[in-house]
């Protein structure tokens, strides 16, 4: 989260579109699948449960996207794809939990989309380290750019001022 806060100010400060997700089921059960059948704990997710909210240091701000998922992928049965191309992105920094799971789907899902997905590394987490350098390892190589959060912010930094000059 420490490190994401510091990403999530360069992204304001550089207008670029930020999206927030979070998994939430109606309090009936109506909308659970088979996502719920593996990890049941998710049915516990919903309108009211403080587990859902978006941890105090990365609130989201007025204008910033927040969607509600009912699977891994921040782009499977959303709108994410259509309001980012509709902003003209190109690319998907991708932060979160877990390394394995929710931040892969949206990775693969990003780059099936036609986006460039970068994650920086000490921006994600998972359970064990196993499965997160398994899964940083394997994004790597296929499907996304795996970098640290220095070189992200020298990026932004560079792209910013190319587009003030």
């Amino acid at each position: 989260i420490e490190r994401t806060v510091d990403l999530l100010a360069a992204a304001r400060r550089f207008k670029l579109p930020v999206a927030f997700t979070r998994v939430v089921f109606a309090e009936d059960g109506s909308d659970r699948g088979v996502f719920n059948l593996k990890v049941p704990s998710l049915d516990s997710l919903h309108p009211g449960n403080a587990d859902i909210e978006i941890v105090d240091e990365l609130t989201p701000e007025p204008g910033e996207k927040v969607i509600d998922k009912k699977y891994p992928s921040a782009f499977f049965a959303t709108d994410l794809a259509s309001w980012m191309a509709h902003r003209g992105a190109d690319t998907a920094i991708v932060t979160g939990c877990t390394t394995s799971g929710c931040v892969r789907a949206t990775v693969v899902d990003a780059m099936c989309h036609g986006f460039r997905p970068i994650v920086p590394a000490d921006c994600v987490g998972d359970r064990a380290m196993g499965p997160h350098e398994a899964n940083l390892f394997d994004m790597d190589q296929k499907y996304a750019d795996v970098v640290g959060l220095d070189h992200v912010m020298g990026e932004l930094e560079r792209i910013g001022l190319r587009n003030e000059a």
